[in-house]
């Protein structure tokens, strides 16, 4: 019984020590910030968030980027909130990029997200894998201890590994 335990707490610990690593204590640091003009390269998607499509989306995007065949940064563009929605989900799924003349692959197509809005922005600095959870909890947490309210509207991208950032428009 007793190696049963020893066993159990170093698991425990190791467990730890990765969440630790992978940011899982970072908290997100969120501003209210005005919107700057996003171009994204990428393909929709409109389906269950289960759907095999949604997440070949995903890695397309990053065999780009990892190819440097599109130069930029894994970003995404979100209508609405599954949660509310039933696990209906209608996205653009790419990379964002520098500007709008680059050369898109078979497939994509470029949109663009106008600047100038009032946005609820949060930037953490954990794993791909943690880090969205952590920012649209932070995101809905401030607007609702500002008093704000948001659109159904999200734009999240990775600038660097481990780190993520999203930004909600403030409905005005």
């Amino acid at each position: 019984m007793r190696k049963l335990f020893y066993v159990l707490a170093g698991l425990a610990i190791i467990l730890l020590v990765l969440y630790t690593y992978m940011g899982g204590f970072t908290k997100p640091d969120v501003t209210l910030a005005t919107s700057k003009t996003i171009y994204v390269a990428g393909q929709p998607f409109e389906g269950s968030v289960k759907d095999e499509t949604l997440g070949n989306a995903f890695q397309r995007a990053a065999k780009l980027v990892e190819s440097k065949e599109l130069e930029g940064v894994l970003g995404n563009i979100y209508y609405n909130d599954p949660d509310k929605s039933g696990d209906s989900l209608k996205a653009f799924v790419g990379v964002i990029v520098p500007n709008a003349d680059v050369k898109l692959p078979e497939g994509y197509t470029m949109r663009t997200v106008e600047g100038g809005k009032k946005v609820v922005r949060a930037e953490v600095n954990a794993s791909i894998m943690l880090s969205p959870k952590k920012l649209y909890g932070a995101v809905y947490d401030y607007a609702e201890e500002e008093k704000l309210k948001l659109e159904d509207f999200y734009v999240e991208w990775f600038p660097e590994q481990d780190r993520g950032i999203v930004e909600i428009p403030v409905k005005q």
